[in-house]
């Protein structure tokens, strides 16, 4: 695949997610090497949605490492159950914050970001091995249909980890 995106900027955020997926599909394959392959989905998801920062952080050993990213510069690392990264890695499910105001222990990494959805990806044991997190500088920036679709991505990612 050439190293470019085709999102119309009209379509609705579920649209633009199911004009991204094969593309992202379309990106990894052949690829084996994990960091570049997360690097570039990041990357496709900054340029498709304009987020204010997305990126996953890794499982190693008892904590989550800052891993391929796409905004300003972030926390490096993260306990298990201290912010939204944190616990949406305890808890194994996708956690989304509509105000991170209101959200207990937040790890404010940018005073900018206002709201922010993170994804587990699971092994093929059940167990995580990194998150996707996104943020953004508006509130409520996210629902339902940014989880259903980036957990279709962090399946890709699982896929290909």
């Amino acid at each position: 695949m050439a190293e470019e995106l085709h999102i119309s900027q009209k379509l609705s955020k579920a649209e633009k997610y199911q004009q991204l997926l094969p593309q992202l599909e379309a990106l990894v394959k052949g690829e084996n090497d994990t960091i570049a392959n997360l690097a570039n989905l990041m990357a496709a998801l900054k340029q498709a949605f304009n987020f204010w920062w997305v990126g996953v952080y890794l499982v190693k050993n008892d904590e989550l490492v800052l891993g391929p990213f796409q905004g300003p510069i972030a926390c490096t690392r993260i306990k298990k159950g201290k912010g939204v990264c944190g616990t949406a890695w305890q808890e194994a499910k996708t956690i989304i914050v509509d105000d991170v105001e209101q959200f207990l222990g937040h790890i404010a990494c940018s005073s900018e970001s206002k709201s922010e959805i993170v994804v587990p990806v699971f092994n093929k044991n059940k167990e995580v091995i990194m998150v996707i997190d996104v943020d953004s500088e508006v509130l409520n920036a996210f629902d339902e249909t940014d989880a259903a679709y980036l957990e279709k991505i962090a399946q890709l990612i699982s896929d290909i980890a």
